[in-house]
């Protein structure tokens, strides 16, 4: 049986009338891949956002290898160091070059050694393809794509035991999304537990262990991607994957 690294019971989040997501629970395991689907504004986002407490949970419960992070006195810093968050919009420091966008929240947040975090984020940077030659550029002399693989490096470099992925390739040109989804893919196979919001169906149903569809703030149906991509119960799902099914 594997150990859950993260259990949501009952999360809701309302922003003031707006209930966005209105009762989801979800136990992830350690080294699981899972994909959430489904149209814009179901609230996939916003319970990505609120998994990390981007968002504060207007209810419910987030457990932590069993402790509920939203107990008074929890240590939500060490919490939010465990989760690697990768966003659309990249949200790297400009003003820095690569290397050192790789470095910085080491340094500063787990105010590890600068010899050490620099050779950690060498070896990310290795692993996303963002060799030794791009490692003096700054964020402007990149491509989009370049961009996403080192929010990855850097998710990456603070050793987080889930990285969250929230629609990583939708401010891509086309022709950039497949480096950053092969990226995902080997970190995937690395054993990496992983919870992924996409629009990429194909990618969803490839290295997913578990896809989940979202509608109206509540997970409407969830399986294995065959079930889901291939066998979906639910009308919902089915209209959703109209375009995808055969």
């Amino acid at each position: 049986m594997s150990q859950a690294i993260l259990e949501i019971k009952h999360l809701k989040k309302s922003f003031g009338q707006n209930e966005v997501l209105k009762d989801i629970s979800l136990s992830v395991n350690k080294g699981e891949v899972i994909s959430i689907i489904g149209s814009s504004g179901s609230g996939k986002s916003t319970f990505l956002r609120s998994i990390n407490l981007l968002e504060e949970p207007t209810a419910g419960e987030i457990l932590f290898h069993g402790e509920n992070v939203l107990d008074k006195g929890y240590d939500l810093n060490n919490y939010r160091e465990k989760l690697g968050m990768v966003f659309q919009s990249f949200n790297l420091f400009d003003n820095l070059n690569v290397l050192e966008n790789a470095i910085v929240a080491q340094t500063t947040v787990l105010k590890r050694p600068r010899s050490e975090a620099e050779a950690i984020a060498k070896e990310n940077l290795n692993k996303v393809g963002m060799t030794e030659q791009y490692w003096k550029a700054k964020p402007k002399q990149l491509s989009g794509g370049q961009k996403q693989r080192v929010a990855i490096a850097r998710a990456l470099s603070v050793n987080p035991e889930a990285m969250l992925f929230d629609e990583p390739t939708s401010a891509l040109d086309p022709e950039m999304v497949g480096e950053v989804l092969k990226t995902m893919q080997d970190l995937a196979k690395s054993g990496l537990t992983m919870i992924i919001v996409t629009h990429e169906m194909e990618f969803a149903k490839d290295v997913s262990d578990r896809v989940i569809f979202m509608d109206q703030g509540l997970i409407a149906e969830e399986g294995t991607p065959e079930q889901i991509f291939e066998n979906p119960k639910e009308e919902r799902t089915k209209e959703f994957l109209k375009r995808f099914l055969k």
